[in-house]
C-alpha cells in the first residue's frame, strides 16, 4: 500500500478551512456570468429536439419526415434508418461495460420501442421554436403490443438476478443463521415498505451542446456530474482515442444521480452534429426529464427482524423487489444500511427483479442507503413501541460498536454524540412516551427520529497547483460543482494549503483538459479532490524546500529537507521557526516566475496515512487502513397532523451529523438543509405515476410532480460533530451530499407514527393513506 506521509492538520495564512465563506461562484451565478451547458453561443449554432414514441412497446412500421423536412429552418431530420452509426453501442453486455453506459440499449439503433417516451427521431432546425414544430409533424405508425408497467403487473415475470447495480452487489448475502434465530426470537416483526417511482427533476434538465472542431477535434458542453466519465463513455462509442475529446461542464443546475453517467441524448447529439458539419444544442423537455436520465424504482421492501425481550436484535431478515428495464438488473441495494446500522449476529438479504417496459433506473441521492433507512429506522421505531421503550434507548442498546457486516472497526464513528446533541437541541425529552396523545386543536402531534449512514466510496483524483511569485495561485482539477459549494470549498483548502488568502487563488474545475477527478456523486468530490489539492500542494512546498536548502543565500541552506516546514507561506526550520522565508522572496531571487506541482489524493481504503500508519502495533501496520468507513447523523422531526384533511406538515427539524473535517460550515449546513428538504419531498409528495395499462407517465411535469416549496419547510437547526479521521484521506473530510437525506423519511414517517398511533409503511405518506389509516377526530 502507498502511504502518504502527511495529514492536514492546520489552517495556513487565513485558517479559512472550515469557515463559513461565502461562495466564490456566487457573483457570476447572480449576474449571468456563470454558463451553463446550453449556454455556449457558438457560430452556426443549430437547435436539436428529440421526437419520442407515443407508445411504450412495439415496433415502428413506418416513419414519415417529409411534411417535418418541408418546414422553415429545417436542417436535417434523423431516424434509425439514416443515423449515424456508433462505432460501439451498449446494446451487448460487452459495449455497455466498455462505455459505462446506465442503460443496455441506444434508442435509434432498431425499429424496436421499449418504453414510452422513447426517442425515435431528432429533428434539427436554425431555432429551437422551429425544430419543436418540425419534430411534432413527424408520423410515426407502429406495431403496438401490450406493454409490462411494473413488477406489479399481473403479467411480469419475477426472477432472482443472483447480482444487482450491474453485477457490483451481491443479490443474496447472509451472515450467521437468521432464519433459526428468528424462530427462537420471542419478539418478532414483520413489516412491508413501498416506495414510490421518484424523478430527479433538477432544475437544470439534461443537455448537451456538440461540436466538432474537426474531423477528429470533439468538444462537447454537457450537463454530467463527471466529465472524465462523459469523456471516457464518448470515446468508446465513437472509437476515438480520449484526448480527440473534450467534454466541458463549468456549472451544473443540479443532478442528484441522474448526470452520473451519459444518457442517450448526449451520443445522439453527438452525432447530428457531425452528420450535418455544425455544432448542435440539444435541451430535454421537462416530460422527457421523467423518461431519460432515470429514475429511483418503484419497490417494496420486506423486513422481518427478531429481538430478546429486553430489545437486543437477534436476526434481520430483508427482502427487496422491484421494477428494472428489459435488459438490465439494476437494483438500489438498500440491504447495505440494514446490514450494519446496528449490532445483530444473523443477517440475510435477497433480491427479486421485474422486467417491465421501462428505462432503467439509476443511482438517486443516496441510492440503497435512502430506501433501506426508511424500512430499518421504522421497523426499530415499531419495536420501541412494542417494548414501550424509548427509540433512542433501542437503538443505543443494539449500538454497533464494529461494523456488524465486516467485522471491521469503525475509521471513526460520533453516532452517539449526534443522538445526544440531537435531543438536546430538539427537546427530545419533552416528547409523550404515548403514540397518539399529543394534540394542539385539531392537530395532532408528533416526534420522530432516525439514525442517518452513509459510507465512504473508494475514488481517487489528481490536482495542479500552479504557485507564482506574486504571491497568487492557479489551482486545477477536472472536477466538477453540482452546485453545492465545490468551487468554494476547494479554494478554501488550495488558500490553507499554500499559507495564501482566498482572494489570491484560483480554482478551475469541469474541463477534461484538467487533471482527472471522480464524479460528483457517491459523496466522493469533497474528500478525493480537496486531498488531491493537497497533496499538490505539498508537493509545490517539497519543490521550493530542495531550492532553499540549496541556495546559499537562503537562511536555511544546507538544511535537510525533513528540517523544514512551511507555515503561512513561509518555509521554516522546525525546530527554529524564526530562521526562513516567505516563498515569493527565494522564488523571486532565484528569477522563478512559478512553480508547479501535481497530487493524487486518495479517498477511502487506498488511503493510509502516516499518522495512522505509525499508530499502529508494529506488527499490524498493515491493518491501519482495515477500517470501515462511513458518515453518522441523526435527525428529528416535529410534524402537525390535521385530523379533518389527513395532511402531513413538518413543523420542526433538527439534524446532527458526524462527517470527518467539514470545509465549510455555510456550504455544509446548506447540503444538510438541501438533503433534508430532499427527504422530506420523498415522504410526504415525490411519486411519478406510472399509468398500469400504458406504462406511460401521467404527471410528467413540475406542475404534477410535487416537490416541496418554502412554506412545506420549517426553519432547520443543522450541527456537526467534531470529528477526527486519520484513516479516509489526506483531509479528513467524509461526504455530506447522501447521508443529508438517509433517514429523513423515516424521521417523518416515525412522527407522524408517535402522531397518530398509526402506522403508514407506503410512501410517500399522502392525506388519503392518513385518513385511509383510520385517523379521525
Amino acid at each position: 500500500m502507498d502511504i502518504e506521509p502527511t495529514f492536514f492538520e492546520s489552517p495556513g495564512a487565513g485558517g479559512s478551512v472550515g469557515q463559513p465563506l461565502d461562495r466564490v461562484d456566487g457573483r457570476d451565478k447572480v449576474t449571468g456570468k456563470a454558463r451553463y451547458a446550453a449556454e455556449f453561443p457558438l457560430a452556426g449554432l443549430v437547435y436539436g429536439v428529440l421526437r419520442a414514441s407515443e407508445i411504450a412497446k412495439g415496433k415502428i412500421t413506418r416513419i414519415d419526415t417529409a411534411a417535418a423536412a418541408k418546414e422553415p429552418g429545417v436542417i436535417a431530420i434523423f431516424t434509425h434508418e439514416n443515423l449515424p452509426k456508433l462505432v460501439k453501442t451498449p446494446n451487448t453486455p460487452e459495449g455497455k461495460k466498455a462505455i459505462g453506459a446506465p442503460m443496455g440499449f441506444m434508442p435509434l439503433t432498431g425499429n424496436e420501442i421499449h418504453y414510452a417516451n422513447q426517442p425515435v427521431a431528432v429533428v434539427l432546425a436554425d431555432t429551437f421554436e422551429r425544430a419543436t414544430h418540425a419534430a411534432s409533424l413527424v408520423k410515426v405508425s407502429y406495431e403496438q403490443a401490450q406493454p409490462i408497467a411494473s413488477f406489479l403487473d399481473p403479467k411480469a415475470e419475477i426472477f432472482d438476478p443472483q447480482k444487482v447495480q450491474d453485477g457490483k452487489t451481491d443479490g443474496h448475502t447472509r451472515r450467521g443463521t437468521p432464519k433459526e434465530a428468528l424462530a427462537s426470537s420471542p419478539i418478532q416483526l414483520k413489516a412491508t415498505y413501498t416506495h414510490a417511482i421518484n424523478n430527479h427533476n433538477p432544475m437544470e434538465p439534461g443537455s448537451t451542446t456538440a461540436h466538432w472542431e474537426a474531423a477528429d477535434r470533439l468538444t462537447v458542453y454537457e450537463s454530467t456530474q463527471g466529465v472524465t466519465r462523459t469523456q471516457q463513455a464518448l470515446s468508446e462509442m465513437l472509437g476515438m482515442p480520449r484526448d480527440q475529446v473534450r467534454v466541458i461542464t463549468k456549472y451544473i443546475g443540479g443532478g442528484f444521480g441522474c448526470k452520473g453517467s451519459c444518457w442517450p441524448h448526449t451520443p445522439l447529439t453527438v452525432l447530428a452534429a457531425k452528420a450535418i458539419g455544425r455544432p448542435v444544442k440539444l435541451v430535454l423537455t421537462r416530460p422527457q426529464m421523467f423518461t431519460s436520465m432515470g429514475h429511483r424504482e418503484d419497490q417494496t421492501q420486506t423486513l422481518t427482524l427478531g429481538a430478546t425481550r429486553d430489545g437486543k436484535l437477534t436476526a434481520l431478515i430483508h427482502e427487496k423487489t422491484s421494477t428494472t428495464s428489459p435488459w438490465d438488473n439494476y437494483a438500489e441495494p438498500n440491504s447495505r444500511i440494514i446490514d450494519l446500522m446496528y449490532e445483530c449476529p444473523n443477517f440475510e438479504a435477497t433480491y427479486q427483479l421485474a422486467r417491465a417496459n421501462v428505462m432503467t433506473s439509476t443511482f438517486m441521492r443516496a441510492p440503497g442507503e435512502a430506501p433501506g433507512s426508511f424500512a430499518i429506522e421504522c421497523s426499530m421505531d415499531d419495536l420501541a413501541a412494542q417494548l414501550g421503550m424509548d427509540p433512542i434507548q433501542l437503538r443505543l442498546l443494539n449500538y454497533a460498536e464494529k461494523d456488524p457486516s465486516t467485522g471491521k472497526p469503525w475509521s471513526s464513528k460520533s453516532l452517539k454524540q449526534c443522538y445526544t446533541r440531537g435531543a438536546e437541541l430538539f427537546g427530545w425529552n419533552k416528547r409523550n412516551p404515548k403514540n397518539g396523545a399529543t394534540r394542539d386543536g385539531k392537530y395532532l402531534i408528533g416526534m420522530g427520529m432516525a439514525s442517518a449512514s452513509y459510507p465512504v466510496h473508494n475514488s481517487q483524483g489528481t490536482a495542479r497547483v500552479r504557485l507564482y511569485a506574486d504571491g497568487h495561485a492557479v489551482v486545477q482539477s477536472g472536477a466538477t460543482d453540482l452546485g453545492t459549494g465545490t468551487y468554494t470549498v476547494m479554494t478554501q483548502v488550495a488558500a490553507d494549503s499554500l499559507g495564501l488568502t482566498v482572494d489570491k487563488v484560483r480554482f478551475e474545475l469541469g474541463d477534461t483538459r484538467l487533471p482527472t477527478a471522480p464524479n460528483s456523486g457517491g459523496s466522493v468530490a469533497a474528500g478525493t479532490v480537496s486531498s488531491s489539492i493537497y497533496m499538490a500542494a505539498q508537493d509545490v512546498w517539497q519543490k521550493l524546500t530542495k531550492l532553499a536548502v540549496q541556495d546559499k543565500r537562503s537562511p536555511l541552506y544546507r538544511a535537510k529537507p525533513e528540517e523544514v516546514t512551511n507555515e503561512k507561506g513561509r518555509l521554516v526550520l522546525k525546530k527554529d521557526k524564526s530562521k526562513g522565508e516567505d516563498f515569493a522572496a527565494l522564488m523571486k531571487r532565484l528569477e522563478l516566475t512559478d512553480i508547479e506541482g501535481s497530487g493524487n489524493g486518495k479517498y477511502g481504503a487506498g488511503y493510509e496515512s502516516g499518522m495512522a500508519a505509525s499508530a499502529a502495533d508494529s506488527g499490524h501496520k498493515d491493518d491501519a487502513g482495515q477500517h470501515s468507513m462511513h458518515s453518522f447523523g441523526a435527525h428529528f422531526c416535529e410534524v402537525r397532523v390535521d385530523l379533518e384533511l389527513g395532511t402531513v406538515r413538518v413543523s420542526r427539524w433538527v439534524s446532527v451529523h458526524a462527517a470527518g473535517r467539514i470545509l465549510n460550515a455555510k456550504t455544509a449546513r446548506s447540503q444538510i438543509i438541501g438533503g433534508s428538504i430532499f427527504g422530506i419531498g420523498s415522504a410526504l409528495m415525490e411519486q411519478t405515476v406510472r399509468d398500469d395499462h400504458f406504462a406511460r407517465y401521467t404527471n410528467a411535469t413540475l406542475a404534477d410532480y410535487h416537490i416541496p416549496v418554502n412554506a412545506d419547510i420549517p426553519e432547520m437547526t443543522v450541527e456537526f460533530i467534531e470529528e477526527h479521521d486519520p484513516y479516509i484521506n489526506a483531509m479528513g473530510v467524509k461526504g455530506i451530499g447522501e447521508i443529508s437525506m438517509v433517514g429523513v423519511a423515516a424521521a417523518v414517517a416515525n412522527a407522524v407514527f408517535h402522531a397518530t398511533g398509526k402506522r403508514i409503511r407506503s410512501l410517500p405518506i399522502t392525506p388519503d393513506k392518513v385518513l385511509s389509516a383510520g385517523v379521525a377526530s
